[in-house]
């Protein structure tokens, strides 16, 4: 399955939805290793099989495989830091904003690839999964890597259109899965 398999599956009330992933998929201010791997860390963050097949399909014409690794590391080690530091964000108790997280996160460190293309990886996956703190560290982080505005928004607009997609594939096909 390719991108375009993909935007011809939605349904036509998610018109928007295809013309966005077009839209996304033409970017230019973003690089293709940016681009692709910010597509590919959401679809693996959400897990929807069609997007993720059909995202993945697009990614590796366009990635290298250590940006295909990178893009999946990004949403394995934010799947675990988005739930955690946004529970820590959310309890009331202070104390433990102070505390080690005390979890293994050296992929952050060393990804394989450019620090800043992993961190809008991050950042989008961070979307997806709703951690406005993690959100936070990644955007400062881009900034210091010199990310403009346009570039980081184009990394929250793929965690956007990528799940708006997800979501809907995973009803349509709920949908056609029920007993009439």
């Amino acid at each position: 399955m390719s991108l375009d398999t993909l935007k011809s599956r939605l349904p036509d009330y998610a018109k928007d939805l295809k013309l966005n992933l077009g839209s996304l998929a033409n970017e230019t201010i973003l690089t293709d290793q940016q681009k692709y791997g910010c597509m590919l860390a959401s679809a693996h963050a959400i897990g929807e099989p069609h997007t993720l097949r059909g995202l993945e399909a697009e990614a590796r014409g366009k990635l290298s495989d250590d940006a295909l690794r990178a893009a999946k590391a990004a949403s394995a080690i934010m799947g675990m830091n988005n739930v955690y530091y946004r529970a820590v964000h959310l309890v009331s108790n202070a104390t433990y904003q102070t505390v080690p997280a005390k979890l293994r996160m050296n992929v952050i460190g060393a990804p394989g690839i450019e620090k800043a293309d992993f961190e809008l990886y991050s950042l989008a996956v961070s979307a997806v999964n709703g951690c406005g703190m993690c959100l936070d560290a990644h955007e400062a982080e881009l900034r210091k890597h010199g990310l403009t505005t346009d570039q980081i928004q184009a990394g929250l607009r793929i965690g956007a259109v990528v799940n708006a997609v997800a979501r809907i594939m995973a009803a349509e096909t709920a949908l056609q899965a029920e007993p009439a």
